[in-house]
């Protein structure tokens, strides 16, 4: 325990082993569904579905301890949402690239990405992050994970004419829904540590025996224990390493794409994470924040060659983080958990998305917090950051909402003959957003 507790620095962050150990599980569960939806959008390129289960696991266990050993932070990383269904949908059916091509794209996008962390030159970008966009930030990405967890618990659904409306109150899985977001208000009102994972579990345990609108149970008891996970044969080192330099246009285009994904996605996750930890320091910066951002990188070179698309941070990462997490420890956890689903699948399907729909909706609230950070007087902050808490909600793109903010305070702030307050690496992070949101 001391060994861990002097290279974590546990107790330095007010926090223990058990509380990093809980945190870790619930970032678990906060981010388990991609064990299945990864696997079900890289199946569209032709890749194997069941290996890819094996390869999102364990591409996540690596990301997550690289993120534990390198920079101490509790910030879960994973196969990305967005640029799987890019490197799946866009890139190999849309552009007509085979897999094994575009898994060499993501490896070269990983070493530029490499490259770009030891340098220091993303680091230099997040210091050029202003204050009230890493605010935005938070709101925005806490509104994105509330809104996830409504539409989860069916509480939000889609409708033609206006896109979403209300779910119906009187059915089950509301109801449940709303008994879940009370649970969890009410012991996160009182300040219980445990709040979240309780909220989970009572959840799920009740779920056992309440019938959903179709007349099934909302979560069926497990048969068995534990599971046999595939092997990776088919996907693992499969990379077409030489495709680059078959078709340099089309494959510079693809590079290019990824890596302004990776990093517009990468900034404005840690950016939100470190500001949620408390950590970050005036000048926008945050400890051993080089060496997150490489653990980041290297994650996607490893990810490449086991077989999967871009393995970066999650933003379900607050959810340890709501929950006590302070350390790398949550993440190794979190690793170790993902490793442990490859064996108790039949466990971890148990748990409804319906028990943890509450706990998303609620940690999305507690994000928007952050709020109370912005000048609602000075327009030349409160238009961009409306326009970035938007974007990244309701268009489900954080990169893009990032992007938008971000252009509208440079804006606005020169508009308003405010351009000396600007920073140097602000401007070049304008820069790199005006070319992102021409080339989207």
């Amino acid at each position: 325990m001391e060994l861990l507790d002097k290279f974590f620095k546990i107790r330095e962050r007010n926090s223990s082993v058990g509380r990093e150990a809980l945190a870790g599980l619930v970032t678990f569960f906060a981010m388990s569904y991609i064990l299945a939806v990864n696997p079900a959008i890289l199946a569209q390129a032709g890749m194997d579905k069941a290996e890819l289960v094996t390869v999102t696991a364990v591409a996540a266990a690596i990301g997550c301890a690289l993120m534990a050993f390198m920079a101490n932070l509790p910030v879960a990383l994973a196969p990305t949402m967005g640029t799987n269904t890019y490197f799946a949908i866009i890139v190999c059916v849309g552009m007509g690239l085979d897999w094994r091509e575009a898994l060499a794209l993501t490896f070269y996008n990983g070493i530029f990405f490499f490259i770009i962390s030891v340098t220091g030159i993303r680091e230099k970008l997040i210091a050029g992050v202003p204050r009230p966009m890493q605010a935005a930030l938070q709101c925005g990405i806490g509104m994105f994970i509330a809104f996830f967890g409504l539409q989860s618990a069916k509480l939000v659904v889609s409708n033609p004419a206006t896109l979403v409306t209300g779910g119906r109150l009187g059915s089950p899985e509301c109801l449940f829904a709303l008994a879940g977001v009370a649970l969890i208000a009410v012991l996160v009102a009182r300040k219980v540590r445990s709040a979240i994972i309780i909220s989970i579990a009572a959840m799920t345990a009740a779920a056992f025996f309440i019938d959903d609108s179709s007349g099934a149970r909302m979560a069926k008891i497990p048969n068995a224990v534990f599971s046999i996970p595939h092997g990776i044969s088919e996907t693992f080192m499969q990379l077409d390493f030489a495709y680059p330099f078959r078709d340099f246009p089309k494959a510079a285009r693809v590079i290019f794409v990824l890596l302004m994904l990776d990093l517009l996605d990468t900034i404005a996750t840690v950016v939100a994470m470190a500001s949620r930890c408390g950590i970050m320091r005036p000048d926008g910066t945050f400890p051993k924040m080089g060496r997150a951002l490489t653990a980041d990188a290297s994650a996607t070179i490893i990810g490449a060659l086991l077989g999967t698309s871009t393995t970066g941070a999650f933003v379900e990462s607050s959810a340890g983080i709501e929950s006590g997490g302070r350390t790398g420890l949550t993440p190794l956890f979190t690793g170790a958990f993902f490793i442990a689903a490859l064996f108790l699948s039949p466990l971890i399907n148990a748990v409804p998305a319906a028990a943890t729909a509450p706990a998303l909706i609620v940690i999305g609230i507690l994000m928007f917090g952050s709020i109370s950070q912005i000048k609602f007087s000075d327009p030349a902050e409160l238009i961009p950051v409306f326009f970035c808490i938007m974007m990244v909600a309701l268009c489900f793109k954080i990169s893009e909402g990032f992007a938008f903010g971000m252009v509208a305070y440079v804006l606005l702030m020169c508009a308003t003959g405010r351009a000396r307050e600007i920073l140097p690496a602000t401007w070049l992070l304008f820069s790199i957003m005006c070319v992102f949101l021409c080339a989207a």
